[in-house]
């Protein structure tokens, strides 16, 4: 297989992840907000949210990342020089700290799949945006190949936190003011 067919299928594959990324902390919630329901909606919606949070999980994000890191293992074959470049190393560890993320992510679907919630929907909101920023540093350590940009990703990175977390508030007070 070509390396630029390689390479596709390891974008499409980061994509897919992401979404599950995305996706499965929304679910965790939903899970954690019905957890507080009245007990005839909490009958309802736990397992609708249960059934929905598995299978994205085990269909769709857990796949997409093993298969991001067999075609990104694949790729960086054809690119081994970039191991010498202190960009790769720096993107390389966000991807670390990426898949950490993931399983923190399996631990939270372990518990909610049983019916407890140790975070509340405020935090998970919260935590919810840490693949955000680690999508943001991956993508900008891979395009521009510069560490020496990293000084301005890091600054980038900080206000981009500072802005989703004042975003979450907002929405926080919104939704205190706008109960649905």
């Amino acid at each position: 297989m070509g390396f630029e067919y390689i390479k596709a299928l390891h974008i499409i594959f980061v994509v897919t992840w992401f979404a599950g990324l995305f996706y499965i902390v929304r679910l965790f919630i939903y899970q954690t907000e019905a957890l507080q329901k009245p007990e005839a909606e909490r009958n309802i919606l736990k397992p609708q949210l249960d059934m929905m949070a598995s299978r994205l999980w085990h269909i769709i994000t857990w796949p997409s990342a093993v298969l991001t890191l067999i075609f990104g293992t694949w790729v960086l074959s054809y690119r081994w020089g970039y191991m010498e470049l202190g960009f790769m190393h720096a993107k390389l560890g966000f991807v670390f700290l990426l898949y950490c993320y993931h399983g923190f992510c399996h631990v939270l679907f372990k518990e909610l799949q049983a019916g407890k919630a140790r975070w509340t929907s405020t935090q998970l909101r919260i935590w919810n945006e840490a693949s955000t920023i680690l999508l943001f540093a991956i993508v900008f350590l891979i395009v521009l190949k510069s560490t020496l940009s990293m000084v301005w990703g890091v600054a980038g990175l900080i206000g981009l936190a500072v802005s989703l977390m004042l975003g979450i508030r907002l929405y926080k007070k919104y939704r205190t003011k706008n109960p649905q």
